[in-house]
């Protein structure tokens, strides 16, 4: 899709064709999805997914927002006193568990599948304990939110909120090694190499830091020793 389409950015000024020509790239984009086969078909459409070697980066995105958005809104429907707020949250709680149970799942098969170092591995590990902490916790809650209708006394409530808390916690601490693992060691991530136009701006860069032309350099080393040499003569 990225083949076709280019978004027009302050009325396509950099790209001149605007609206008009975004219009036509994306009919002939569709029209071009007609002759592909169905894994042409995923791959033009989701180039991301389809060069992910596993989907638990994708997954991981989904209990992380439910479970979020659920611990906010039970505290405010909370301290609002408004149950139905509270109801909304224990919707959230159920799909963040579920979504959880598909994202750890997926984590195993991607340790079990992704290259990596002795530095990285224990990293990883501590990474799933806080993924399986995360949904046993989640499930926790989830049962308990079931049989008490999401009703609960005054302590008990506290004490729901606090393990709420505390999942959400131990949610963030995995995320963060999550994305050490990605973004410092580069586990799952492709080298990416640079372009030879880039390698060639980046050298006429560096000899026009040193040309002489420039008005530095040798040439004014080389005047300045030619006067001093002159003036020696006389």
């Amino acid at each position: 899709m990225h083949n076709f389409i280019s978004f027009q950015i302050h009325g396509g000024a950099d790209h001149g064709g605007g609206i008009a020509e975004a219009v036509a790239n994306l009919l002939t984009f569709i029209e071009g999805l007609t002759t592909k086969a169905p894994y042409d078909i995923f791959t033009s459409l989701m180039p991301g997914i389809a060069n992910m070697d596993n989907i638990h980066p994708l997954l991981v995105h989904f209990p992380i927002a439910f479970l979020s958005t659920f611990l906010i809104i039970d505290l405010l429907g909370t301290l609002t006193k408004k149950p139905q707020w509270r109801s909304i949250a224990g919707s959230l709680l159920y799909l963040g568990t579920v979504a959880a149970i598909f994202t750890v799942l997926a984590g195993f098969q991607a340790a079990g599948s992704v290259t990596h170092g002795l530095n990285v591995h224990e990293i990883m590990e501590n990474h799933e304990h806080f993924g399986v902490s995360v949904l046993s916790l989640a499930t926790v809650l989830s049962v308990w939110r079931l049989k008490c209708h999401g009703v609960f006394q005054s302590g008990a409530n506290v004490f729901f909120l606090i393990l709420s808390t505390l999942l959400v916690s131990i949610m963030i601490l995995g995320a963060d090694l999550g994305g050490l693992m990605v973004y410092h060691y580069g586990v799952a991530v492709d080298a990416v190499t640079a372009s030879a136009d880039v390698h060639e701006s980046a050298a006429a860069e560096h000899s026009h830091a040193h040309d002489p032309a420039a008005g530095h350099g040798p040439e004014v080393t080389l005047n300045h020793e030619h006067e001093h040499m002159h003036e020696h003569s006389h």
